[in-house]
């Protein structure tokens, strides 16, 4: 991908919309998905999570029963438990969506010659799926703590990973920017993850994920191209 593009272009580019994520999902766990029937069983993952959503802005995550699911998606509890083992199961699999969508962002601009340019590419990108799976990072951010503590390392190694690549990248940046390369990247990652953890802020502004996007790209490269150690 090139590393100046918008929302628009962005979804053209990498199709990111339900039908792919449920899809995904009963592909990855198809071995404990006890539905063999393809079509209502992405119609009832999508009722799933969606409702998981809702009832984890409502009543918080830890509270949500099983039952409150089933009410909520009007599936039975056995019905349930042919798509999930529990809670834990549930948030692994958010987890999971996050995770793979994360990981994939840094090798869809390995190709991008500029370290400079590379890194808006990630940044833009990083803002631009967290629009589109806006509840899933949500809930990744504020509810990881309620995920098994082995998922709890997985989630934060995810994060750990992009910050990596991040900081990898402006150490390629010449002349090489100012400050520690590893905290400089977890700025990077503190800005787009406002964008996704304060959506009500932005929406009440008429803040677009262009206009975030735009800004967020003429700040870093403003500090990281004109800073040298």
């Amino acid at each position: 991908m090139p590393a100046q593009f918008d929302f628009q272009r962005f979804q053209q580019m990498t199709p990111l919309d339900g039908a792919n994520i449920w899809a995904y999902l009963l592909d990855r766990y198809a071995e404990r998905i006890g539905v063999k029937r393809r079509k209502p069983a992405l119609e009832n993952l999508e009722k799933i999570f969606n409702a998981t959503f809702r009832l984890a802005n409502d009543v918080g995550f830890r509270a949500m029963t099983l039952r409150d699911l089933s009410r909520e998606t009007g599936i039975s509890m056995g019905g349930l438990y042919g798509y999930i083992d529990g809670k834990d199961q549930l948030a692994e699999m958010i987890e999971q969506v996050v995770r793979h969508a994360t990981t994939e962002i840094p090798r869809m601009f390995a190709g991008v010659d500029s370290a400079l340019d590379r890194l808006e590419g990630m940044i833009r990108a990083s803002i631009y799926l967290s629009e589109i799976l806006q509840p899933w990072f949500y809930f990744v951010y504020m509810d990881s703590r309620v995920l098994a503590a082995e998922q709890r390392q997985v989630a934060k190694e995810s994060e750990l990973y992009v910050q990596t690549v991040v900081a990898a990248t402006i150490e390629q940046i010449a002349p090489r920017p100012a400050g520690d390369a590893t905290l400089l990247a977890a700025h990077c990652l503190a800005l787009f993850q406002d964008w996704y953890v304060k959506r009500w802020k932005y929406r009440a502004a008429k803040i677009s994920p262009d206009d975030f996007a735009d800004s967020t790209v003429r700040f870093v490269r403003g500090y990281l191209g004109h800073s040298a150690a």
